[in-house]
């Protein structure tokens, strides 16, 4: 029946949790009502300070190894296939920039280690390594050719979320393994700068990468409810560009509670995000819901995709990039 099909996996390549410590993983249990068999965990972006980083991965780690009914802290495929045996939800983290790695290749070791197995080198502003796509735009640095290959030997997903449309074009140039752009829009559907345009689409698809399809409502350029029509309005634009096996999900929910923030103190928003490139103050902030990720898939039937297609769009195609870069070793 179809109003109880599911793919055999569903992927979100990208969940912000609050930065903090005291953050109760249950917050993910949205995703679990919506089917996920995985998701990729936020553990720290550019302004983020590594004290507060090297915190907040110890205490996820420490609340995944609590609960492994529930949580699983995945490095391989076959340990996601084993956590969904176990009916528990598998997770790995994601970092967002690289100043955290305070210009070492080396730290992206120390990271994998702990569980980060994605990583994008900008967070919308230039640094060291790389540009971002709120500033100008520059190239990838000799330094980030480093890193780039620093990532693959480590064993983690090279990301261009966020990064410079030069950076992002040099990274898919030397990169030796898929790349992908985790969370992200066309920017032929929306303008804002945050999306990404034909031309880096089908660059991410050449590396054999995906795109993963955030559900913000700003980068849809709407204020309202971001709902399956216009999530499959983004997938089916993707899929004319770069073909079925090159597009997938990354939300990029971000969960919220009160007296928990992911900034330090005296963090300036509007750098980051300035108002001059589309982040206009009072935008009412909606995220397509994680419990609706089950009937995005069988809507996705009802408009007239393939159930195997269907299978790559939620999960399959993330989970064939991962079994690449992340290859056999164990956490």
């Amino acid at each position: 029946m179809m109003d109880s099909w599911l793919p055999d996996l569903i992927w979100d390549a990208h969940v912000c949790l609050p930065l903090d410590t005291r953050a109760p993983l249950s917050l993910l249990d949205s995703h679990v009502r919506g089917g996920a068999g995985f998701v990729s965990v936020n553990v720290g972006m550019d302004m983020n300070q590594i004290s507060q980083i090297m915190r907040v991965l110890a205490a996820f780690r420490a609340k995944i190894a609590e609960s492994p009914d529930r949580w699983s802290l995945v490095r391989t495929v076959a340990d996601i296939d084993v956590a969904r045996s176990m009916g528990a939800l598998a997770i790995a983290f994601d970092l967002e920039g690289s100043l955290m790695l305070q210009d070492m290749p080396e730290m992206l070791e120390v990271f994998s280690a702990l569980g980060v197995r994605q990583i994008h080198f900008a967070y919308n502003r230039n640094n060291s390594v790389s540009g971002g796509c709120h500033d100008d735009d520059m190239p990838l640095t000799a330094l980030g050719r480093r890193m780039v290959r620093a990532v693959h030997d480590n064993g983690m997903i090279m990301d261009c979320s966020h990064m410079g449309r030069r950076s992002a074009l040099d990274v898919m140039g030397v990169a030796q393994r898929p790349v992908v752009f985790s969370h992200t829009n066309p920017r032929a559907l929306c303008g804002h700068e945050r999306c990404i345009d034909d031309d880096l689409i089908r660059a991410c698809a050449q590396t054999g990468g995906v795109v993963g399809l955030s559900g913000l409502n700003r980068f849809f350029g709407i204020k309202t409810d971001v709902q399956d029509e216009d999530m499959i309005r983004h997938i089916d634009h993707v899929v004319a560009v770069a073909g079925i096996d090159h597009v997938g999900i990354g939300l990029d929910v971000m969960h919220e509670l009160p007296g928990m923030t992911d900034f330090p103190d005296g963090v300036d928003r509007g750098y980051w995000w300035p108002v001059e490139r589309g982040y206009t103050p009072g935008y009412p902030v909606k995220v397509y819901a994680p419990e609706n990720l089950s009937r995005l898939a069988r809507s996705l039937l009802v408009h007239g995709y393939k159930r195997d297609d269907v299978g790559k769009i939620m999960g399959g195609n993330f989970r064939r990039v991962a079994k690449e870069a992340w290859g056999s070793a164990s956490v």
